[in-house]
């Protein structure tokens, strides 16, 4: 390994995922970048999204190391367990079969390898991704970690595109345009098209409300460089969401950018193995009825722009009264911010940041993604329920001008345009 700079190398020496685990064999490397797939049961999508990767050009395979970490906890099921031996031993086969010279794996699934009890998939993306750092190469640049999933297929243009944006882009982190590929059946349809539906107008509205965090936070659909993974603190170890709040803390540090020119394509199907997410979403709704996921009104954005607007223009205002100002807006917000302690964060906000970049920065660190959507919710519950997307998507297409199809997938449709895919 050439010589990683002073963050990474801390990080690697103080916070790094380490033993039990370990990769299994000896990486060629070092490399430009790595590929970290976590693997779950997925004896039979795993070969499927490996031979999709290795469409991609030779010259680009062999600057990447592509790490596998095969993973369950304890408890995993029986089922579980021996779907993931089976993986184990078909690995090296599956390696040679797709030609991936640099394809290596992570046993965290025999025994005394096991995930603690709790973890789940962000312990496993950060294992890979930490035991990827040792073999990285720092010598021309700052390497990429780039986050897949075994039940994900990609375009011969993946690594291309990603290569491409970190050369151009200031930013730290990408998000990674994403579509999900066709159910098996009409309801399956149905429930992702609806899914992915209020992912892309949730992404829309932060978008016209001016929110920094207006990206999609997709876990098979991530990438970043090096070094702002070390200094945004690495892959937290959630059960869920992890790509959420991993991104959310990149961007703090080191910004996230869109990604162009490619597009990576995750699986429809319906799980319960987290508490939340596409396939918790997509289980309910099959299992409920897909009026079970409803929308967030269009107003709620308004409101969430008009804040931000108000902050943005502050004119040096204290706390107290830009928490007035918000009462303006809405009182059900100045009432959200009140019980945030917004008022005190903001005056030690310009206590401490006295030049205004650094203050707006300091301030989206405070009101970040998660209070954000905090603040949704919370007007959600409080004044504006939820509705069927029929109402919630419609207005947010004609603030950009689009027309508006009666449907849930001429609406996808169009949002997929929009951004990008």
């Amino acid at each position: 390994m050439f010589h990683p700079p002073p963050p990474v190398a801390a990080y690697l020496r103080k916070r790094a995922a380490g033993a039990p685990w370990g990769i299994e064999g000896q990486p060629a490397g070092p490399f430009r970048g790595a590929v970290v797939i976590p693997s779950l049961a997925e004896s039979s999508n795993l070969p499927l999204m490996l031979r999709s990767l290795a469409a991609n050009p030779p010259v680009l395979l062999s600057r990447f190391l592509i790490l596998v970490v095969v993973n369950q906890r304890g408890d995993a099921s029986p089922v579980e367990q021996a779907d993931n031996r089976t993986t184990l031993e078909s690995l090296p086969a599956w390696k040679r079969e797709y030609g991936l010279e640099h394809l290596h794996w992570v046993d965290a699934a025999s025994m005394g390898r096991e995930l603690p009890p709790k973890q789940g998939v962000g312990l496993a993306r950060r294992i890979g991704l930490d035991l990827a750092l040792g073999h990285l190469d720092f010598a021309g640049g700052d390497p990429l970690l780039v986050c897949l999933d075994a039940d994900t297929l990609v375009q011969p243009d993946y690594l291309a595109a990603i290569v491409g944006h970190f050369a151009r882009a200031a930013e730290g982190g990408a998000s990674i345009p994403y579509r999900h590929r066709p159910a098996d059946d009409p309801a399956g349809q149905a429930a992702i098209d609806r899914y992915e539906l209020f992912l892309r107008a949730y992404v829309l509205g932060l978008e016209l409300a001016g929110s920094p965090y207006a990206f999609h936070t997709v876990g098979s659909a991530m990438a970043c460089r090096a070094s702002a993974y070390a200094v945004s603190g690495g892959m937290n170890r959630r059960l869920a969401g992890e790509d959420f709040y991993f991104l959310q803390q990149v961007h703090k540090v080191a910004g996230v950018a869109p990604l162009t020119g490619t597009a990576v394509h995750p699986s429809p199907r319906s799980s319960h193995r987290v508490p939340f997410g596409t396939g918790r979403a997509v289980g309910d709704m099959l299992t409920l009825g897909g009026e079970r996921l409803l929308f967030y009104q269009p107003v709620l954005f308004e409101i969430l722009g008009e804040w931000l607007s108000c902050v943005g223009d502050h004119g040096g205002a204290d706390g107290a009264e830009l928490t007035c100002r918000a009462g303006g807006i809405s009182p059900h917000l100045a009432r959200f911010l009140e019980q945030a302690g917004f008022s005190a964060a903001w005056d030690n906000l310009v206590r401490h940041n006295p030049d205004e970049s650094r203050l707006m920065t300091a301030f989206h660190g405070w009101f970040d993604a998660f209070r954000t959507m905090r603040l949704l919710h919370y007007l959600s519950d409080n004044v504006w329920p939820r509705v069927p997307p029929e109402q919630a998507v419609g207005p947010l297409l004609e603030r950009v001008g689009r027309d508006v199809p009666l449907d849930v997938g001429g609406m996808l449709e169009r949002l997929r345009a929009l951004q990008g895919v």
